[in-house]
């Protein structure tokens, strides 16, 4: 059985999808945009916009009953590769060494609202 998360502690879906779905006890998340929820802006550098969008995935996933340290997979969106190492930086801070999620990260032709960074999880429940 699916269900729908939402949270107003996360920016809300700009368009027709949810912030997450929860099937048996797999949590997916949407692509969580570097929007501060307090401003409705984002950061100015790829650091504190990684570090917004692991945030808003961070309380999408605590709606849905789990956490980061049950996250099994990341995909990272970034709109310029040579962001990549100062992603990395900010990323490792959310995960546990040695217990990092399994994670695709790519270079895409453009993000919503011009972004840099977009992110995604997959995390269990339990």
């Amino acid at each position: 059985m699916r269900k729908v998360v939402a949270t107003s502690a996360a920016p809300a879906a700009i368009g027709p999808y949810s912030q997450a779905n929860i099937i048996d006890n797999l949590v997916f998340t949407s692509g969580q945009l570097p929007i501060d929820i307090a401003t409705g802006e984002m950061p100015a550098t790829i650091e504190a916009q990684t570090e917004m969008s692991l945030k808003n995935v961070k309380v999408i996933l605590e709606e849905a009953g789990s956490s980061m340290d049950k996250v099994i997979k990341t995909t990272v969106f970034l709109k310029d590769m040579n962001d990549f190492a100062a992603m990395n930086g900010v990323y490792a801070k959310f995960f546990k060494e040695g217990a990092f999620p399994s994670r695709s990260a790519f270079q895409v032709g453009r993000l919503p609202k011009d972004a840099m960074v977009e992110i995604e999880a997959v995390a269990y429940i339990k």
